[in-house]
């Protein structure tokens, strides 16, 4: 996969978490044809909506080498993206479908796959460099999303907020101190959807939120 943010990616074998990288190892022995590495950003450069996933799904990003390509949490943000003019293109769920995202950029807290989906505090931090000069390398980006707490946490983190004064609700906004603003969503997981927790017009109207808040910039 080509990143749009190319000088900003981690190398394809990052040894920075000695666990994920283990677990990338193992699973390159098992699947030699799947990405196995460090996901990178996917969109635009020129975004003005940065969105701030997790990490790689094993099935997913961790296969295909896109994020949020591949697993159940795919066709719900793709979808929404479209509707809102965010994406063109068909998502079929491959890296090589043609699907493009103008306006928006996917970066992820942690870009290789953590075991069971959850990677450690340390692996959070050891990666939060990454997730910092990706931001920075978005000049145009003035609205975040983060889908789920933990990525909500480094976000924050990431933009120079302060965590005592940003917690995460689904909706929530968070003024940083630059200006740029962070807007909570639960994660678009499966298993999110699945039992109801989120629910595809609650993912709606955090992109239509984010929408208002670049039209009233506008």
């Amino acid at each position: 996969m080509l990143s749009p943010l190319p000088a900003t990616e981690a190398p394809l074998d990052c040894p920075r978490c000695p666990r994920l990288a283990a677990l990338r190892d193992m699973i390159r022995i098992e699947h030699p044809d799947w990405w196995n590495a460090p996901v990178p950003a996917f969109g635009d450069p020129d975004a003005w909506l940065g969105i701030i996933g997790l990490a790689p799904g094993k099935h997913g990003a961790h296969r295909t080498g896109r994020p949020f390509t591949g697993d159940g949490a795919g066709p719900l943000l793709f979808d929404t993206l479209a509707a809102h003019g965010l994406a063109e293109g068909s998502y079929d769920a491959r890296a090589d479908d043609g699907l493009r995202l103008t306006g928006a950029i996917i970066i992820n807290a942690v870009k290789c796959l953590p075991p069971e989906n959850k990677p450690t505090p340390e692996e959070v931090r050891t990666c939060r460099d990454y997730l910092e000069v990706q931001a920075a390398a978005l000049p145009n980006a003035r609205v975040f999303v983060a889908l789920g707490q933990i990525a909500h946490q480094s976000a924050v983190k990431a933009l120079g907020g302060k965590l005592p004064k940003c917690r995460f609700a689904h909706l929530a906004e968070h003024r940083m101190p630059d200006g740029r603003i962070l807007i909570d969503s639960y994660h678009c997981s499966r298993y999110n959807q699945n039992t109801g927790r989120l629910t595809p017009a609650m993912f709606d109207a955090v992109f239509a939120r984010a929408v208002a808040l670049q039209n009233d910039a506008i």
